[in-house]
């Protein structure tokens, strides 16, 4: 019997592991390689983490144990330790770490040789321990990890198995959707399917919240950074889409198209969706005008999503209220969880690989209190 068990070899696996006490666990891990996700990130580079990180950065019922989690393990912790393992880093975009080379430099670093590849979980037990039941045989252990990830991303191995896991202890999952993901359309947007191809900064509104960044037209709808933002709060109704933050004075003598700031296969096609010309601009009388300036306040309701396959994380996932603070399970003593399987998504920018490396390393401080307690 091991002391621990560790389901999934992911970003919150590995890094659990690497900051135990114990050595004596085993990595549980479907895939026939470490960190498959990981690999492909950030485009083979892993955007690890965000200058600025706050509990307001995620999607999730439970902000405040977001921040106590963030506080123990910070950003500022995490680019600490792996400048101290020789890992360099590059700042892009003024706010977003990225490994200087590629994702493999982080993943090498993280590698452990204690993992049983190519095994899929069937089941998990506790009587006195836990048993899992795997393809490769059943295995017990006095503590688990569960860090099995979400449903994204099903091509490199995805599953829900994590949460059924949960579900089987007793706990409630928080409801399941894609996120991070191109938003699909109504058929009276259809239309923006014929500007695939074009990109254009926007401001998107979804409720309360202000997401600023490119928006790219799709052949199934919108995507962009910008768009993936605001999918991971949009669960369904109106979102509001400026293409200008303000509509500009126009020169009453020029055409319109010559003077907004918009790429002019665009203008083009939204006048033409209003009902309007392409014109000196003091031939347009103030309905016109008025139906000009929807540009600034342009609203609709997405159709829903482009679905787990091209979503790059899942949103939802074990409630956190049911975790203690070192993300041990309040309904079964030595059962942790760690990384996306919990109810914690964040934005695009770095945050969800914090929360995963943060996650994990508060897991393993609770992981080895217990086990020396056991």
């Amino acid at each position: 019997m091991r002391e621990l068990i560790i389901l999934g070899a992911g970003a919150a696996g590995l890094f659990c592991a690497k900051h135990l006490r114990t050595k004596d666990y085993l990595i549980i891990e479907h895939n026939d390689k470490p960190a498959k996700k990981l690999a492909i990130s950030g485009g083979g580079r892993c955007n690890v983490t965000n200058k600025f990180v706050k509990e307001d950065d995620f999607f999730s019922g439970d902000p405040a144990f977001i921040s106590n989690v963030l506080q123990r393990y910070s950003n500022k912790d995490l680019l600490k330790w792996l400048r101290d393992q020789g890992c360099a880093l590059q700042l892009k975009n003024a706010t977003q770490y990225f490994c200087s080379k590629s994702a493999q430099q982080l993943i090498k670093l993280l590698h452990t040789p204690n993992i049983l590849y190519n095994t899929e979980v069937f089941d998990v037990e506790y009587d006195k321990s836990f048993i899992v039941r795997t393809s490769r045989g059943t295995f017990r252990s006095k503590a688990l990890l569960v860090a099995t990830g979400g449903l994204s991303y099903k091509k490199i191995g995805a599953s829900g198995i994590g949460f059924e896991i949960a579900k089987k202890f007793g706990h409630e999952v928080g409801a399941l959707a894609p996120a991070l993901v191109g938003l699909t359309l109504q058929k009276e947007q259809f239309w923006f399917k014929e500007l695939s191809g074009i990109s254009l900064p926007v401001t998107i509104n979804v409720g309360e919240r202000k997401f600023k960044g490119n928006l790219l037209f799709a052949h199934r709808g919108i995507s962009g950074p910008a768009v993936l933002d605001a999918s991971l709060f949009w669960q369904r109704g109106k979102i509001i889409v400026s293409f200008l933050e303000k509509f500009p004075k126009l020169n009453t003598k020029k055409q319109l198209t010559t003077q907004l700031p918009l790429p002019k296969r665009f203008i083009k096609r939204f006048l033409q969706e209003i009902g309007l010309e392409d014109k000196r601009a003091g031939l347009y009388n103030k309905r016109e005008l008025e139906a000009l300036k929807s540009l600034c306040h342009y609203t609709f309701a997405p159709a829903g999503t482009f679905g787990y396959e091209r979503a790059e994380v899942t949103r939802g996932g074990v409630r956190l209220n049911e975790l203690d603070t070192n993300m041990q399970s309040r309904l079964q003593k030595g059962l942790f969880f760690a990384g996306e399987v919990c109810d914690a998504t964040g934005k695009l920018g770095g945050f969800n690989i914090q929360w995963a490396f943060s996650s994990a390393f508060v897991a393993a401080k609770g992981i080895d209190a217990y086990l020396g307690n056991y």
